[in-house]
């Protein structure tokens, strides 16, 4: 069986067609432009670009795996909680009725943080998981949560709120200090490639309350360490080990509140190798690929499959 995955997330329009059969899951993915200097999109420019944007996407999809799917996964909110909106997903969510209208197929409506999550544990291979309790870190523009997962018969995956951002994200620090360091949105992997010619040490305590992080100091810190001469470089990977630090404390209260469960590092900011190597060192943990850590329609593909299948 074949199922179609749709996302229309504030960075990336993309699609995804997964075979169950043979497993094979292709991805295609356009980010939306933005300006140089800003930090991201109104949500009716974000609408603008995706109406453009997924046909291109689709057709690439489909020019790599031709037939009808048997179903469609779609993000319809950013999560599965009362009052999670966001005007975006309005374009993904309207294409996916729009197919299944005209092919007589059902449709399968999940959340953007569902389809990080099960984009993560299909890339490592440990998809089992959602049959099971685990913690999941989402770590992205618009989140820095620590989630409790456990299977779920209607939404596959029952999410609880572990420990979060209390303020800026984790994302946004990324992109604000990129920002701050002539870089152009998103940042997230110049902001790496700068951080990697620095050979500098630091020593760094984050903000941690009952689990929770604050990360709106980052932002002063490393805009006081320009100002004072630091260089570009050691400025960025201040920003990532700060990041490494804070993700890392939050995992160890985790681990110590609901035991030792296994653990998935899903979303945007994961994809940086400098956070992936130490964490890795730190937990036995899984983590997503780069291209299925960004935004990315692969998990509400295999939505889509898990549900049809069912």
């Amino acid at each position: 069986m074949k199922f179609l995955g749709i996302d229309t997330s504030n960075y990336t329009t993309s699609a995804a067609l997964y075979d169950t059969e043979s497993g094979r899951l292709v991805t295609a993915g356009k980010l939306l432009p933005v300006r140089k200097g800003e930090a991201g999109l109104r949500q009716s420019d974000a609408v603008f670009h995706h109406t453009k944007q997924l046909p291109e996407v689709m057709e690439r999809v489909f020019s790599e795996m031709n037939g009808i799917p048997d179903g469609i996964g779609v993000s319809v909110r950013p999560r599965n909680v009362e009052g999670s909106y966001m005007p975006c997903f309005l374009c993904g969510e309207g294409l996916a009725d729009s197919v299944s209208a005209v092919c007589g197929i059902p449709v399968y409506k999940t959340s953007h943080q569902v389809g990080h999550i099960l984009a993560a544990l299909y890339s490592a291979g440990m998809l089992e998981l959602a049959e099971k309790r685990f913690i999941a870190f989402h770590v992205s523009g618009g989140t820095t949560d620590c989630l409790l997962c456990e299977p779920d018969k209607e939404n596959i995956l029952k999410i609880s709120e572990a420990g979060t951002s209390l303020d800026l994200k984790a994302g946004q620090a990324v992109d604000r200090v990129g920002l701050m360091l002539g870089l152009d949105f998103p940042c997230g992997k110049q902001l790496e490639a700068l951080a990697a010619e620095s050979g500098e040490r630091f020593s760094v305590k984050p903000v941690i309350r009952d689990g929770n992080c604050c990360l709106s100091g980052l932002e002063n810190k490393c805009r006081t360490m320009l100002d004072k001469g630091a260089s570009r470089e050691d400025t960025a990977l201040y920003c990532l080990e700060y990041i490494y630090m804070t993700v890392k404390e939050m995992t160890a209260y985790a681990l110590k509140t609901y035991g030792q469960l296994p653990v998935v590092f899903a979303g945007g900011v994961m994809s940086d190798r400098i956070i992936r190597n130490k964490l890795e060192k730190d937990f036995s943990a899984y983590f997503a690929e780069p291209e299925f850590s960004c935004d990315n329609a692969a998990g509400t593909a295999v939505f889509a499959a898990l549900k049809g299948s069912a």
